[in-house]
């Protein structure tokens, strides 16, 4: 029966502490971290009694852009114990995209690490917020930002006008029990508590609302089709701030009691090392990072006969892919998960006992509580088997709506409650189905998902183009690249090199254009619109790209 869980994720935390006390809740070898169920719950509420020491209330919006820290589980809990919503940040994100996140959720508080990859995060917040190098600690005053008050540092020396992540656990020795208790009861299990900013085709992202409700139960009949127990133990290589790391793993993980084992930074290696030393049952990931391990030249070495299920989701599962996974890894009960933020995510998953036909074939069939349908493009009727339309879901696990966005939240949500994904698909007589397109012009590139739109529009700032016209070509590793049909104002010139870097340190690396060609017009159909599929083909052609890549 769907929802039939009626936690809150402290209420959730709750009740597994006391069911499993001492058994294994979250571990990082790397860092001697081996917390038991009813330990990282002490701690949860230890770092939620601090948030309210520093001034965060129920109902607050608090950010956080870090990689797959411990920290980061943690804040995912105490700020849900005093009904704090927590917006993820994109770790790819740079500049621009940060300073839009901040804004448009209206964040109290920014927790952070040192940085990702190539980008410095206190040095880029710098860039958007000068205050923040002369500010006191909990005390930002930007009128461009006039709700975020509190920056805190997740890591040692902490930067100028930060507090440290540690000094809130401290801080919640301050306060009473009691104090948290009475704030826990007046939770309600359809509150918004998680926030994530999914890319738009308007061209800006917009913050998903989801509730303890739509996450909780979404999470629980993920891991129900995966067979999770308490005797699990996940191995989570993708990355928190997506639904895949903080649904599809941590809280499938959480509402089974099952061990989450994360690794910080995607490395195939050490996922390897991990699985064996930590003797992992199940194992996530998009299909570049299964390619990752299988091709590691160590791969061989290892001993991952615990392994047995997991997810492979994120982009197309290739099939030689998923044959020697099955195969080579163990994960003979590996499975498939369809869906969208917008779902919490999960609309669709094959189960264990599918054969592995199904599970390559096709991305399963609705989970419990969950309702599909495939509806003619052009009429909205319900189509029969076979036909191929859109895909729409209902249930439990439907988004609340966009953030301050009634009028995009009334164009994917209809009167009757149905949630339009923008993906074609094809159900068979037994309710299974195979996306075949999309309708929106998403490029999917690694498991990222990127809407031109939001190129386009970042674009259009140079002062040297004219117009622009983002979309995806074949790539073999990453499934899709993003590539630039640029036309230049008159007199202008400029070179591909120039066009990527105007984009770098501004929008993430994986959105920056790999292709750029300049055009002098697009093709267009007679009412006027631009044929991006056109300019796709004359790409696969003009650059030797295999459209089965």
């Amino acid at each position: 029966m769907a929802g039939n869980l009626e936690f809150t994720f402290g209420g959730l935390l709750d009740h597994i502490a006391e069911k499993y006390p001492e058994r294994d809740a979250l571990v990082y070898p790397e860092r001697n971290i081996r917390y038991s169920w009813q330990k990282f719950n002490n701690i949860c509420r230890q770092v939620a009694k601090g948030l309210l020491k520093i001034g965060i209330k129920k109902g607050d919006n608090v950010a956080i852009w870090a990689y797959n820290v411990p920290e980061w589980v943690i804040l995912q809990f105490a700020s849900a114990k005093i009904g704090a919503i927590l917006v993820t940040v994109n770790t790819a994100y740079k500049s621009a995209e940060l300073e839009y996140i901040l804004k448009q959720s209206d964040s109290v508080a920014l927790f952070m690490v040192q940085g990702y990859r190539d980008t410095d995060y206190p040095e880029t917040l710098a860039e958007v917020i000068p205050e923040v190098k002369t500010s006191e600690p909990g005390k930002l005053n930007n009128k461009e930002f006039p709700f975020l008050k509190t920056l805190v540092f997740i890591g040692d020396k902490t930067p100028k006008g930060m507090l440290n992540f540690e000094s809130i656990a401290e801080l919640g020795e301050w306060v009473d029990d009691s104090e948290l208790q009475e704030i826990e009861s007046t939770l309600a299990v359809h509150d918004t508590i998680n926030m994530q900013y999914t890319s738009g085709t308007t061209g800006f992202p917009k913050g998903v609302m989801l509730s303890h409700y739509n996450v909780v139960n979404n999470g629980y009949y993920i891991g129900e089709c995966m067979k999770f127990t308490e005797n699990d133990r996940l191995c989570i290589p993708v990355p928190f701030f997506h639904c895949f790391g903080s649904v599809l793993a941590v809280m499938a993980s959480v509402t089974h009691g099952t061990a989450m084992i994360p690794i910080e930074q995607f490395d195939p290696l050490q996922v390897l090392q991990t699985v064996e030393k930590e003797k992992c049952t199940a194992l996530h990931g998009v299909p570049t990072m299964f390619i990752a391990e299988l091709e590691h030249p160590d791969f061989k070495k290892f001993d991952l006969s615990t392994l047995r299920t997991g997810i492979m989701a994120g982009s197309v599962c290739p099939i030689e892919v998923m044959k020697r996974v099955v195969r080579d890894m163990h994960l003979t009960e590996i499975t498939s998960v369809y869906g969208q933020t917008e779902s919490s995510p999960g609309i669709t998953q094959t189960r264990t006992e599918d054969s592995l036909e199904l599970r390559v074939a096709t991305v399963g069939r609705a989970l419990p509580g969950a309702e599909v349908k495939i509806v003619d493009v052009e009429t909205g009727e319900t189509l029969p088997p076979g036909k191929q339309g859109e895909l729409c879901a209902r249930g439990y696990m439907v988004m609340k709506g966009y953030y301050k966005m009634p009028e995009e939240t009334a164009k994917v949500i209809d009167a009757e409650n149905w949630l339009h994904t923008g993906d074609l698909a094809v159900m068979d007589d037994n309710g299974y189905c195979k996306i075949t397109g999309r309708i929106k012009q998403m490029i999917i590139r690694g498991g990222e998902n990127i809407y031109p739109k939001e190129i386009e529009e970042f674009l259009y700032t140079h002062l040297g183009i004219s117009d622009v016209q983002v979309y995806g070509v074949p790539d073999r590793k990453y499934g899709e690249q993003v590539m630039a049909a640029v036309i230049l104002k008159k007199g202008v010139s400029m070179t591909e090199d120039d066009i990527r870097n105007f984009c770098r340190g501004k929008i993430a690396n994986y959105k920056v254009p790999k292709y750029v060609k300049f055009v002098d017009s697009y093709p267009m159909t007679a009412s006027g619109k631009i044929q991006k599929f056109k300019l796709r083909e004359m790409a696969i052609k003009e650059l030797s790209l295999d459209d089965d890549a």
